[in-house]
């Protein structure tokens, strides 16, 4: 496992994406905390990161590549396109998904819904580049402690990926969910 920062990531930006596309899943950080992640359409890959938390069912969030990925994928009523425009920023928009081909279906078993994130992040980027969305779920089993630096990372996890995007200690917590799907927006507290 490596630990690389910013700038090594931008370095060996061309390697990590192909890394990335080929299935491996990673650590990385965004405004809130630090989270687990690999390429949404990557099924082999999403359920990789459904073996290390130990989570089977309940879906994951992905960072959008871009504010009209959301719009050519999933459903825009007013209400979600003025969430849209809040973007980037902590939260995670639910909201429901038209292309369900956008995504492996591993990511929201059995769900019409997806949530959004949009970090206000430079790991927003990575998204935009691959030009996919990146499944983004906190970086802990179910039901353990949120990762806020390295120390926090649960070994079983750790033995499952193939590098982390460091950044040090992160002082966050995680985005605010905001469920769009049934007309206004339902803030789910977490």
């Amino acid at each position: 496992m490596r630990i690389l920062n910013k700038d090594e990531y931008r370095v060996n930006k061309s390697k990590i994406h192909q890394e990335i596309e080929e299935g491996a899943i990673f650590i990385h950080p965004t405004d809130t905390i630090y989270g687990i992640g690999c390429d949404a359409t990557n099924p082999k890959a999403v359920n990789k990161i459904r073996e290390a938390k130990e989570r089977q069912t309940q879906p994951f969030s992905v960072i959008a590549p871009s504010s009209k990925w959301v719009r050519e994928n999933c459903e825009i009523t007013p209400e979600v396109e003025k969430w849209i425009e809040k973007l980037p920023g902590p939260y995670t928009i639910i909201i429901k998904l038209k292309n369900t081909s956008a995504i492996a279906k591993e990511v929201i078993p059995g769900k019409k819904t997806i949530g959004i994130r949009r970090p206000d992040h430079w790991i927003s980027e990575l998204a935009t580049e691959l030009g996919k969305p990146i499944v983004t779920t906190s970086a802990n089993k179910v039901g353990g402690s949120f990762m806020t630096n390295t120390d926090d990372l649960h070994c079983d996890i750790q033995k499952k990926i193939a590098f982390i995007l460091y950044e040090g200690e992160k002082q966050g917590k995680p985005s605010s969910i905001i469920d769009l799907t049934t007309g206004e927006g339902e803030i789910i507290e977490r």
